[in-house]
């Protein structure tokens, strides 16, 4: 017992060194990856505001706005260590802008019209973030890792791997108009749902319950989306969001369901495959009432947390911009009615794929239980 917890301990050992190597290489790369980027980048070393105004909209609504004086260093390309002046505008909402600090590394463009005498001065365009990103993302990494530990580690690998598909068909989309993007979204579903079900859980029953569930009631819950567009003609849905796309704007939303809820049912559908799975294998003799019963109990528990999960998740993308119709007095029914359709749209028809799923997963478990008792 002490020399396999001694193993375990050195396994495990090796694997934070290893994994605090990569963190640390990777943080030491985006700290000093200035001549990578072909845009130039900038250091700030000292800013100032030398002017604030105080401003007010016609419907009483007051800002300040604040003028940013910005002295900061070159720290790639040909003027690599050259100050430069830079003008920064900012305003205590901070929608469009925000302030400058000491530290803080910027992409900026360089005027190309100033005299040899005079000290370079330019234009920023945007905060150079990659530092933060990785940061977030290695922390992300490593409680996946020390939770998940195997699972978690799969988890990632499908993580990456739907990501890139995910990208690919979107390239495929875009590069063609003669390709639907609900049926490139349709296909990715599919690689999605069985590339992550069975990375993370192995090849099994209770894996392929969970897969053919998940395919169900995306695919039910999508066509019933479809049936009440079509007959509604979309009455209540505001596609203002999508309005600088050049692509159908019910084709883009219908994808967006389609994505949106598929995490949702796969949760449910694993949860309820692995709990009448595991039912199974601690008694089986277990009847098949008895069985039908306890996954509709475990349904109706988790039915209300998750279809609250999408709501929150749906309507907090809105927050922002209901702040800001809310502060220049627009009404409530006019706001509700701009920002929250879409997504109260999305909400729903998430829980009713959350719905649909509880069944769905259950009777299609009990049909893999037949079969695993069968093949005994």
């Amino acid at each position: 017992m002490f020399t396999y917890f001694k193993k375990l301990t050195k396994k495990n050992l090796v694997l934070s060194f290893f994994l605090l190597l990569c963190m640390g290489s990777s943080l030491y790369f985006v700290y000093h990856n200035h001549d990578f980027y072909d845009r130039s980048i900038a250091e700030v070393i000292e800013a100032e505001v030398d002017e604030t105004t105080e401003m007010e909209d016609m419907n009483g609504n007051k800002d300040t706005l604040y003028a940013q004086q910005i002295v900061a260093r070159l720290k790639n390309g040909d003027r690599k260590g050259e100050e430069i002046q830079l003008d920064n505008e900012y305003s205590n909402s901070g929608a469009y802008d925000q302030p400058y600090h000491s530290g803080d590394e910027l992409f900026v463009t360089i005027d190309k019209n100033h005299s040899g005498s005079e000290p370079l001065s330019g234009h920023i365009e945007e905060v150079k973030r990659d530092k933060y990103l990785m940061i977030m993302a290695w922390v992300f990494i490593l409680l996946l890792l020390i939770v998940g530990k195997k699972q978690g580690l799969y988890s990632l690998i499908t993580l990456v791997v739907n990501a890139g598909i995910l990208s690919y068909a979107l390239d495929v989309y875009l590069e063609s108009n003669d390709v639907s993007l609900l049926a490139v979204c349709s296909i990715g579903v599919i690689l999605f749902t069985v590339i992550s079900l069975l990375m993370v859980n192995g090849l099994n029953e209770k894996t392929y319950a969970a897969v053919v569930a998940t395919l169900i009631a995306t695919f039910t819950t999508l066509l019933i989306s479809i049936f009440v567009v079509s007959n509604t003609a979309g009455n209540g849905l505001r596609y203002e969001e999508m309005q600088f796309l050049t692509r159908p704007y019910e084709m883009v939303f219908m994808a967006g369901i389609l994505i949106g809820c598929l995490g949702a049912v796969m949760d449910v559908a694993i949860t309820l495959s692995s709990s009448m799975f595991s039912l199974y294998e601690k008694d089986p003799s277990i009847s098949i009432k008895a069985l039908t019963k306890s996954g509709f109990d475990i349904g109706k528990d988790i039915m209300g947390t998750m279809t609250n999960i999408l709501f929150f998740v749906y309507i907090s993308g809105a927050i922002p911009m209901l702040i800001l119709y809310f502060k220049n007095a627009s009404p409530l029914g006019f706001t509700v009615t701009m920002n929250l359709s879409l997504e109260t749209a999305r909400a729903l028809t998430g829980g009713i794929g959350i719905v649909l799923t509880i069944p769905i997963a259950i009777y299609v478990s009990i049909f893999f239980v037949n079969r695993k008792r069968a093949a005994q």
